[in-house]
């Protein structure tokens, strides 16, 4: 058995069996993480799904030094892509967002020492049946969104900080009943 919100599609089930919930401590992919799901807000997670690798070519792979020098007319092209979600203010949020992970990684060493040490270094495991509520934010990512949006950080409210923390493994929220469930 899997979690109930994975059996929604094909693309869903396939993250969830193979991502959702892993521990992540690569600065690129943290940064992606923390991207999509700035771009996921009002918006279905299968939607960002499905659209994920035209984002990974409009923003060079994730790679937070290359996307913090996007000209202008580099973000004018991501804007006209049709394989991406075109909207301004969460585009031009993911180029704003690289430069201060940058400066992140000079003052922390790591943009993974900074954000995992919302947990603590250490993955949170939470215990919730099947049919439970999933629950949508905690005190860490309260504590994440107030330190990044403190940054400049734009579209990293504590859900969005909660999505990436579940998403990076920061934080278990399988079901007691999913295989995947440590």
């Amino acid at each position: 058995m899997r979690c109930a919100w994975a059996e929604q599609s094909d693309v869903e089930r396939v993250y969830h069996d193979a991502e959702w919930g892993i521990p992540v401590h690569n600065d690129r992919l943290l940064f992606e993480a923390l991207a999509l799901r700035g771009v996921q807000a009002g918006l279905a997670w299968r939607i960002v799904l499905t659209k994920r690798e035209a984002f990974r070519r409009a923003f060079h792979g994730f790679d937070i030094a290359r996307v913090a020098i996007m000209s202008d007319t580099e973000l004018a092209a991501v804007l006209a892509d049709r394989g991406v979600i075109r909207n301004r203010l969460k585009l031009e949020a993911i180029r704003s967002n690289a430069r201060i992970a940058l400066r992140i990684v000079e003052d922390e060493g790591s943009f993974s020492a900074f954000l995992w040490s919302f947990a603590d270094g250490a993955p949170k495991v939470n215990t919730r049946g099947d049919r439970d509520p999933m629950p949508v934010s905690d005190e860490a990512a309260g504590r994440m969104s107030a330190t990044l949006r403190k940054r400049g950080f734009r579209f990293a409210g504590s859900a969005i900080c909660y999505a990436t923390m579940q998403s990076v493994g920061m934080v278990d929220d399988h079901a007691v009943e999913c295989f995947r469930r440590r």
